[in-house]
């Protein structure tokens, strides 16, 4: 088959002589033993190799001897505090994570430290959950600019840190390109799980913004009530809680990107705000009297059509105009040919040295699966599927009897009989809702239905409502 060049490297499966090689090395910087210790200890029990240090001084004489991928450091320490740990790194690398601890959090403080270089900033006390997650998210804006860095010597379809080298793949790089070299509004559209998050990454680490902040925002992962307050911040006093004052994701993005994933679950009222910021550059914190101006870059994305919610009067026009401005359109995985195999080829390696497992050999007939599922899911399922199938793999090869059901019902075969239209439907929602592990929302989604409608066919197909919602 045409497609057999990609397989190569399922023939000699790579093994790692120290897996400790591949470590994300952090450094943390902190004056108080305890702070140190509860972090290294968080830290390591993940698998990331943590050096400690207890002031300013000793963290540079560690950064001139060893290669340091992520700095965590408080903001006040004796003689020398963090803003100027941030300030020393920022002027010599690009290519090093910080993120800014303290306990005498303020918008002030947040927002110096943002401006001078940190991803992300963690007022005392934190939970394990809230580091972890800082943490793996500055790690990846890192690995972002370390390939927009080396773009120019990167293979020639795998720019930008993404992974594919089909036709319609070659477009978005040419669109995130353009956009790249532009400040203008990008609307990223597609189907969910295709990537248009790392889309939006590659185009800010491309462009003139990259040693900002890169600022993520799930407009439909947080409640309404509470959406004005993380976008715009708050001033003490505001509302029933809010003891403090607290910046919001535009003002942490200043000078960098903010990236709306989701766009098209904002309400009406929301969508007045945000317009606000596009046409003037200003946002007025909940309970403030002043606007704020800010110099923030905004990437959207949504998997929904915003032409038709225009139409139908649940999105409105004057801002869907104001975002339109450059598009672009991310392929489903279906449409993308043999980029699934070099998806797999980097998923196996990725599950593979984070599990410390061998690399597992597939065989001919489970990559002709993969080539030709229809993949709902898309890149993310795909992942979420290597992942499993690393995590599980006790032989040395896997197999299609290894696969997931529904993918082996995929495979080709001889239709021994005539199905009606009613029962072609009932397998292939049977089919989703399985491949989703139960959630129905997620198999409302991919089918194209509301959850009331789904709820009725499983009825009809005497399917037990225990599928999670």
């Amino acid at each position: 088959m045409a497609w057999n060049r990609a397989l190569n490297w399922n023939r000699e499966p790579a093994r790692r002589e120290n897996m400790n090689d591949v470590k994300d090395r952090v450094l943390v910087v902190d004056d108080s033993p305890d702070a140190r210790e509860v972090v290294r200890r968080n830290l390591s029990a993940e698998g990331y190799e943590v050096i400690t240090a207890p002031g300013v001084a000793e963290a540079v004489e560690v950064m001139e001897k060893t290669s340091i991928d992520l700095v965590i450091t408080d903001l006040k320490m004796p003689k020398v505090g963090g803003l100027d740990l941030i300030k020393h790194v920022r002027a010599r690398t690009k290519d090093i994570g910080i993120i800014m601890i303290t306990g005498f959090a303020s918008i002030e403080s947040a927002v110096a430290a943002v401006k001078e270089g940190a991803e992300n900033y963690l007022p005392k006390p934190f939970t394990e959950a809230e580091l972890l997650s800082a943490v793996r998210d500055a790690l990846q804006k890192v690995r972002f600019q370390r390939a927009a860095r080396s773009q120019g010597a990167a293979a020639p379809g795998n720019p930008y840190g993404l992974v594919g080298e089909s036709e319609a793949m070659q477009g978005v790089y040419r669109s995130m390109a353009k956009a790249a070299s532009v400040p203008s509004t990008v609307l990223i559209t597609g189907e969910s799980g295709t990537g248009k998050e790392l889309v939006a990454r590659g185009i800010h680490y491309a462009g003139g913004r990259a040693h900002a902040p890169f600022v993520p925002i799930n407009c439909g992962g947080i409640p309404e009530g509470l959406l004005e307050s993380e976008l715009f911040g708050h001033v003490k006093g505001a509302y029933t809680g809010a003891t403090e004052s607290r910046a919001g994701f535009f003002q942490v993005a200043d000078g960098g990107t903010a990236f709306l994933d989701e766009i098209s679950e904002t309400s009406l009222a929301m969508q007045v705000k945000l317009l606000r910021v596009l046409q003037d550059g200003e946002v007025r914190m909940v309970g403030g009297a002043q606007h704020i101006h800010v110099d923030v870059r905004i990437i959207v994305a949504t998997n929904r059509d915003l032409r038709d919610l225009v139409r139908r009067k649940l999105f409105r026009e004057d801002l869907f105009f104001r975002l339109n401005v450059l598009s672009i359109d991310v392929p489903p995985l279906r449409e993308r040919g043999d980029d699934v195999l070099l998806l797999t080829q980097h998923f196996v390696g990725k599950a593979s040295e984070e599990l410390g497992k061998a690399t597992p050999r597939f065989s001919d007939g489970v990559l002709e699966v993969l080539r030709r599922y229809h993949w709902p899911g898309n890149v993310r399922e795909l992942e979420n599927v290597i992942h499993r199938l690393v995590v599980m793999s006790e032989a040395e090869s896997i197999d299609v009897p290894d696969l997931p059901s529904v993918m082996r019902f995929s495979v080709p075969r001889r239709i021994d009989r005539l199905c009606s239209l009613a029962e072609v439907e009932s397998e292939h929602v049977l089919s989703v809702l399985e491949n989703v592990g139960g959630n129905k929302t997620r198999a409302a989604e991919i089918l194209g239905i509301d959850r009331k409608t789904l709820r009725e066919k499983l009825k009809r197909y005497s399917v037990s409502d225990e599928a999670r919602d």
